[in-house]
Order: structure tokens, then sequence, then C-alpha cells
């Protein structure tokens, strides 16, 4: 009787605990489930968190492609208050200006070709001197594809240049930013004149009172006389005016943009002049 009950107790035992592990196993399982729905709603909430991301994305590829659409109707001087602009508040950094730092060369070559488009406009006038811009531009833009890290400014490039004795030579670098610099004095002279004229002078007469002032001063009597000779085919006042005038712009936001521009190009002028000071070599002439 004693084995009969303690088997009968283990008989029991036996189906309790197969009972609770049948009970276990549903609930491991509900659980499991669990889980998984709970990873399943977090990746869908997770796939719709990315969603507004992507959207903002292509909102920020849209606004700049729709820039890019807008730049290609800008005028010339337009892009140009452009460029100067990132360089003036670097300048100024919302403080009283310390010491400028140096010109940096990719703006200064993105001024000098849109030099290059003005000087289009007037014309086969100043053919000579595009050809010598262009030039310029080129060699002072191979230099600085040759190592941008070490060509990031003017005056570094400058200062190799003196160091290593080539700075005055025909074809330095040193040459094609003094008088890249010289032309884009030229002008913006010319446009302030633009600008500020009120009895309508001819535009020969415009481009030669800008030409005494800048590039005359620095011309040798050969350079002298191919000016001579292409003042002969300066475009009219009028036919100029029309050809400066940017997409959805009239004679008068021109104006004011020439007046922008001089504000910001004359002190970046100012400092590459200083500079070209600095290493003497400001009073070099042509032929």
């Amino acid at each position: 009787m004693v084995v009969e009950t303690e088997t009968g107790r283990d008989e029991s035992e036996a189906a309790a605990a197969a009972a609770s592990a049948m009970d276990d196993g549903p609930c491991g399982e509900r659980e499991g489930g669990g889980d998984a729905a709970a990873k399943a709603v977090g990746e869908k909430d997770a796939g719709e968190g990315d969603e507004p991301k992507e959207e903002e994305e292509d909102g920020r590829d849209r606004e700049e492609e729709e820039e890019e659409a807008a730049k290609r109707g800008w005028s010339e001087i337009r892009l140009a208050i452009e460029e100067l602009s990132a360089v003036d508040v670097e300048r100024r950094g919302g403080k009283p200006p310390p010491p400028s730092p140096p010109p940096p060369t990719l703006t200064f070559l993105a001024l000098s070709h849109l030099l290059l488009q003005v000087l289009d406009k007037i014309g086969p006038t100043m053919a000579v001197l595009r050809l010598d811009v262009q030039r310029n531009i080129e060699r002072l833009q191979e230099l600085y594809l040759l190592d941008p890290s070490k060509c990031y400014n003017l005056e570094e490039i400058l200062e190799k240049e003196v160091h290593e004795g080539t700075a005055r030579k025909v074809d330095s670098c040193a040459r094609a930013v003094l008088w890249l610099t010289r032309s884009m004095d030229f002008t913006i002279a010319l446009l302030q004149r633009l600008e500020e004229d009120s009895d309508q002078k001819c535009f020969a007469q415009l481009v030669e009172s800008a030409y005494m002032v800048t590039l005359k001063p620095w011309h040798g009597w050969i350079s002298s006389a191919a000016y001579k000779i292409a003042m002969k085919l300066i475009p009219e006042r009028r036919m100029f005016i029309n050809l400066l005038v940017g997409n959805c712009q009239d004679c008068a936001a021109l104006k004011e943009e020439i007046r922008k521009l001089a504000k910001l190009l004359k002190p970046f002028l100012d400092d590459i002049h200083a500079m070209m000071a600095k290493f003497r070599l400001d009073k070099l002439k042509s032929t």
C-alpha cells in the first residue's frame, strides 16, 4: 500500500509537472509573439521616422536646384556680389574688423572669370585685354590645381615665388595676380562711371576715362597703341547696358547692384594692392 501510495503521489506530481510545462509553453509562445510584435511596431515606427528625413532632403535638393536655376539668369555684377559677400562676412564676422585674411585664390579666380564676361560684352575693343586676362587666369588656375592646400590664398602664392626668385618674371603668377587686379580696377571704374554719369556721355568717353586712371599708368607704348586702335570699336552705351542687365532686371536695379559691387570690391582690391606693395611688386609695368 505504501508503495502504491508513493507511486500514486509520483504520478500525481508528474502529471502536475506536465500540466505546468504545457501551461508554460503557450505563455512562452505568447511572450515571444509579443516581442516579435513589438519589434515589428518598432521597425514600422523607424520606417515612418525615416520618411520625413527623406522628404526634408528632397526638399533641400529642390531648393538648391531652384537656386542654381535662378542664378543662371543673374547678371555678372550680381554674381560678383554673391562671391564677395561671402568674403565680406568672413572678413567682418559680425564684429569690429580684425586684420583682413589674405584674399582667397578661388574667390579671386571666380571674380576674374566674371571680369572676362564683362569684357566680352564690351566687344572686340577689349580683345587684347581679354586675351591677357584669360592667360593670367589660366596660369594662376594651373598653379592652384597643382596643390590647392598650399595655394589657398594669394599671399601664399606670392611668398612662394618671391622666395624662389621668380615673382618678377613675365610668366609668373605674381604678375598674373597684379594684372588681373588692375583689370578689375578698370572694370569697376568703368561701371561706376556708367552708374554715376548723369550727362549721358558716350560710352567711349567713359571707357577712356576709366582706362586713363587704372591701366594707362602701367602700360608701355605697345599696350597703349593697341588700346588706341581698340577704342575705335567701342559699342554704344545703350547696347552695353542692355547686355549687362540680367533677367528680370531694369536699369535702376543695375545701378543699385553696381553700387553694391563697388562697396564690396574696393576693400578686396585694396587688400591685394597692399599685398603686392608688401612684396614690392606693385610698380611692375608692361611693354
